[in-house]
């Protein structure tokens, strides 16, 4: 079943193989049919080339026993022969030869020009159908070209055809007869000659040049594939079929022509032919020892297969449209009681993944924990079926991750933290796996347990290595989940029996956290060895010592203190050391609810302490601590200030209604307040910036004041009734004062009036 998981839907399957089929087939059989009428409208190309170049070869072996009778004939001419022999023939017989000549040029009208050459007198006598027509010497000839065959006449078989092209007029002519006529003739050329003597020089010679625009007038295109005649005549020479021109060939081109071509049979392929593909037919050499070659383009040659190609694709297209929906259908048909299996059998896999998932952790959980035994030695079969491959009996060490502040992401998260914890699982696996064997258990809460089988031996004496690892761990949770975790490992040990205990040791060791913080990474083996050799006594002096500071509203010194107090807990056992936390937790807080009590103010629940057993770090418990003694400071301060303000109206208001009394003063007010003089005297300045004898008697000058401008009293009554002991007292610190005596005072408001 993992194949139907691994790959599509067997339902997908079906449909894709049943569609493919039908277009692979449709694919094959129209790309052999498309070969196969390539292949026919090359043969038909070949055919129709063949047929046209062998008919113009025969048309040309033709010409030549042509032209051959009409030399000889020409040769028994007795006119003819004093033109050939004769070094001075006359004028007469020299008219009636040319009119002969011209005789045979009108009766054959594919001969394009007849010579007779006289080497004795170096004349050539010429009848041409165009250019030139009379007696030339070798000089005023403008066929040049035929002196160098003359001349080289032994590289030329007898009677045969030799293809060039000659200019009809030379250059001495007239510009006006040169732009007239053509400049140039193609020509088949049959020379005749007499070379009998000792030296082997000609003694005469009759050249029947015949025309190659009348020969090839069957051979210059192939109207049915547009293809173009080539001639390779014996000379070796790849000559045009229409203008008889020497064609420039490339290397590649002259390889397959002499490779391929020359002295070839019949036959046909294709190759590039002037930088375009093309179909070479060519025929084998014939009596002459010529080759006809037909150049016809491929595309031209295909085009006819091309339509056919594109008419199948089309036809294929519509077939393979209308097999896949009959596909579609076919397979959904077929797909009905597979799909209903499948389906079934995908649910007991889950169901069987997920339950072996659970029982392996269960295992691996109870072993750990010390609930179940495992035999040393080999691995149990049951533990391979669930796949355990982890071995108990090699070294191994175990490593313990937790996650910090758990309680806060427990809540934000909740059951969204279960797969952050197999994340954590999985990059934990994936890390170490390079260098471990390693088995990840989910220990339930914050913990998640790496076991991992030790390879290399250095791990005994050196931990760089498995710490860079932790390290590695540790950022990518913090950069992929966004998880801040601590990292416990063990020592190691190779003995299967004490692994709950290494369970144990490392959870304690992990305890530690709280002392190093978050992201820390903790040697297990490092923390036993504290724990034993120090064994930690209460410091309830010290405690106390705190305590009153706390309760005199020392807050900064209490905290100093209980801050000293936390870390100097950190180098002994945790298990000690968290019965002392609960301890200072536990007279920490009755002492905030005695100053509560006895101040009338209560502790907001934000500042509040958490209980033991949630605390993670000592730089919270020290953060929470500093929160709480900062809101006793200000809760006594302000209570203090309150306080204050109260006994400062007490003493205004007691002023106000004793100032007529003479003997009031401040030995009296704090007397009333059971206070002593010198602190309500400090008291009231710092609130007031005045002194209550100042205060006094600045309230009995604005009384005398308003009586003695309001009243008709004497200046000694109304001194009595302010609280002066006599009006000689009142009189002098009336006017220390306000600068007047009462009597100025009187008179000029009475003035003011």
């Amino acid at each position: 079943m993992s194949n139907f998981k691994k790959h599509h839907k067997l339902h997908s399957k079906l449909l894709v193989s049943i569609t493919l089929c039908i277009t692979l087939t449709l694919l094959v059989s129209t790309t052999v049919y498309y070969f196969y009428y390539i292949r026919v409208e090359k043969e038909q190309a070949f055919e129709a080339n063949h047929n046209s170049l062998t008919l113009r070869s025969r048309e040309v072996i033709n010409m030549t026993s042509i032209a051959q009778s009409l030399a000889f004939q020409m040769y028994r001419s007795s006119t003819l022969s004093k033109l050939l022999y004769y070094p001075k023939p006359n004028v007469y017989d020299v008219t009636a030869a040319m009119t002969e000549l011209n005789n045979y040029l009108n009766s054959m009208p594919y001969i394009e020009s007849i010579y007779v050459f006289n080497p004795k007198s170096g004349t050539f006598y010429i009848a041409s159908s165009q250019g030139q027509n009379g007696l030339f010497s070798k000089h005023e000839l403008a066929d040049t070209d035929i002196i160098r065959v003359l001349d080289h006449y032994q590289d030329y078989k007898p009677f045969t055809p030799i293809p060039r092209t000659y200019p009809l007029l030379s250059a001495s002519d007239s510009r006006a007869e040169v732009e007239q006529a053509s400049p140039d003739i193609a020509a088949y050329t049959y020379l005749c000659y007499d070379a009998i003597n000792s030296n082997e020089a000609i003694n005469s010679a009759v050249i029947v040049n015949v025309s190659a625009a009348w020969m090839n007038k069957e051979m210059a295109a192939n109207p049915i594939s547009g293809g173009t005649a080539y001639i390779l005549d014996d000379q070796g020479r790849l000559l045009s079929g229409t203008t008889l021109t020497d064609e420039t060939l490339n290397e590649k081109e002259q390889l397959w022509l002499h490779t391929r071509v020359k002295k070839q049979e019949t036959g046909y392929f294709v190759e590039d032919f002037h930088g375009k593909r093309s179909l070479i037919s060519y025929t084998s050499p014939d009596g002459l020892g010529w080759q006809y070659i037909s150049v016809t383009p491929y595309e031209s040659v295909i085009k006819m297969a091309s339509v056919i190609r594109n008419a199948m694709l089309l036809i294929a297209a519509i077939i393979a449209l209308a097999g896949f929906v009959a596909s579609w259908l076919l397979s959904k048909m077929l797909y009905t009681p597979i799909g209903q299996i499948v389906v079934h059998m995908n649910s007991l896999e889950s169901e069987k993944r997920n339950s072996m998932y659970t029982i392996r952790q269960n295992i691996l959980r109870n072993v750990i924990r010390g609930i179940r035994n495992l035999p040393a030695g080999e691995e149990p079969e049951r533990l391979r079926e669930l796949g355990i491959t982890f071995q108990f009996d090699k070294d191994y060490r175990l490593v313990l991750l937790r996650i910090d502040e758990y309680t806060r992401w427990q809540s934000e998260r909740g059951p969204d933290l279960l797969p952050y914890k197999f994340a954590i699982m999985n990059i934990a696996s994936e890390i170490c796996g390079q260098t471990y064997q390693v088995e990840t258990v989910d220990m339930d809460e914050d913990s998640v347990l790496l076991m991992l089988n030790i390879l290399d031996p250095a791990e005994h004496t050196d931990t760089v290595l498995l710490e860079t690892l932790l390290r590695q761990i540790r950022e990518a949770c913090f950069e992929y989940l966004k998880l801040s975790v601590s990292l416990t490992y063990s020592a190691i040990t190779s003995q299967p029996e004490r692994l709950h205990l290494l369970y144990r040791q490392v959870q304690d060791a992990s305890m530690h956290r709280f002392f190093q913080g978050h992201r820390c990474i903790i040697n297990a083996q490092n923390t036993t060895e504290e724990d034993i050799q120090n064994t930690y006594v209460y410091p309830a002096d010290k405690e106390k010592k705190m305590l009153d500071m706390l309760l005199s509203g020392h807050t900064e010194d209490a905290h100093s203190m209980f801050k000293e107090l936390l870390m100097h807990m950190e180098k002994y056992p945790f298990s000690s050391v968290q019965v002392a936390i609960s301890r200072l937790i536990m007279s920490v807080n009755n002492a905030v609810r005695h100053i509560s009590e006895l101040n009338g103010f209560a502790i907001e629940s934000k500042s509040e302490l958490p209980s033991a057993d949630r605390l993670e770090t000592a730089e919270n418990l020290i953060d929470h601590y500093q929160l709480v003694f900062d809101h006793i400071r200000s809760s006594l301060s302000e209570k203090r200030n309150t306080k204050q303000e109260r006994l400062v109206r007490q003493i205004n208001e007691r002023m106000e209604q004793a100032y007529t009394d003479p003997n009031f003063c401040l030995n009296q007010i704090a007397e009333e307040l059971d206070m002593s003089p010198i602190y309500v005297s400090r008291l009231y300045k710092q609130q007031t910036m005045s002194t209550i004898v100042d205060v006094i008697q600045q309230l009995r000058i604005r009384k005398a004041c308003e009586l003695l401008e309001q009243t008709d009293w004497s200046v000694a009554d109304v001194a009595e009734q302010t609280g002066f002991a006599s009006s000689s007292y009142f009189h002098r610190m009336f006017k220390r004062s306000l600068g007047v005596t009462p009597t100025d005072f009187r008179r000029s408001k009475a003035n003011a009036q």
